[in-house]
């Protein structure tokens, strides 16, 4: 059985008192909390002080980053490697980010250079796919979203995706309040799984695919009623602790 996975894209947001504040809270409110996975992507600048509060209140929560370069070492001024992230306890490394892709141009096939370094030095991918919302209205976005897969897939092979996490974010329902609904959602999930299964019905079951965009302790419980939505990405609402706590302990609670 899958287990879900909620994380925290923190995006440019974040200062010392902030990242403090927000994982003492966020340990207060999960304490206890088992069956489903908990992690967090601040801004590069604040890794170091997310990984001494996590060991310091040995916290369950697990850290992540929200970029990666395809480069080890050298001169590729203002980038971070798979290395340095592991240096300071980051695991689970946000990738292919419709902002990223957007504001920073980066391609299906930079995105997948990415999967495969981040594999390489023993890191999880979650890899984020989704249609905008020309796409969504042409109904293409299943199209869309098996086209970013498979550039993994054609490069790496489906084993690539064992142990990674995939994230379906509609980009017209990132930061914009309008969300999939849950059966919308549910249908995408299941043809992204059912595109995987194509090459590998073993690989298809065992991957974890999360839902973002807009995702509220509002709404959460609905989604993660669906039998192919195995978590979430979480943006606006993982900056308050007791919100973001919420949409974890939905994700426990329906998968139980």
């Amino acid at each position: 059985m899958r287990h879900p996975v909620v994380m925290g894209n923190w995006k440019l947001n974040g200062s010392k008192e902030m990242v403090s504040n927000l994982l003492k809270g966020l340990d207060a409110e999960l304490k206890g909390l088992e069956g489903v996975d908990v992690a967090v992507a601040p801004p590069a600048m604040y890794l170091d002080l997310a990984e001494q509060l996590i060991g310091k209140a040995e916290s369950k929560i697990i850290l992540g980053a929200q970029n990666v370069d395809v480069n080890a070492s050298g001169a590729f001024t203002g980038d971070i490697s798979p290395e340095m992230l592991k240096d300071f306890g980051a695991s689970h490394i946000i990738i292919g980010h419709s902002e990223r892709r957007d504001y920073h141009n980066e391609s299906d096939e930079f995105v997948a250079k990415k999967f495969a370094f981040l594999k390489e030095h023993g890191l999880t991918p979650v890899l984020c796919i989704g249609e905008s919302e020309a796409q969504n209205e042409a109904g293409e976005t299943v199209a869309v979203c098996a086209r970013q897969i498979d550039a993994v897939i054609n490069t790496q092979g489906v084993e690539a995706l064992e142990g990674a996490i995939i994230a379906y974010e509609p980009i017209w329902a990132i930061g914009t309040g309008k969300a999939a609904t849950a059966d919308d959602a549910q249908r995408i999930h299941a043809a992204i799984r059912a595109h995987i299964a194509e090459k590998s019905e073993e690989v298809a079951k065992k991957v974890v695919i999360q839902y973002g965009g807009s995702v509220k302790p509002e709404n959460a419980a609905a989604y993660f009623a669906q039998p192919d939505i195995d978590g979430a990405l979480v943006g606006g609402a993982a900056l308050d602790a007791a919100s973001f706590a919420a949409i974890a302990k939905a994700a426990a609670e329906a998968k139980k």
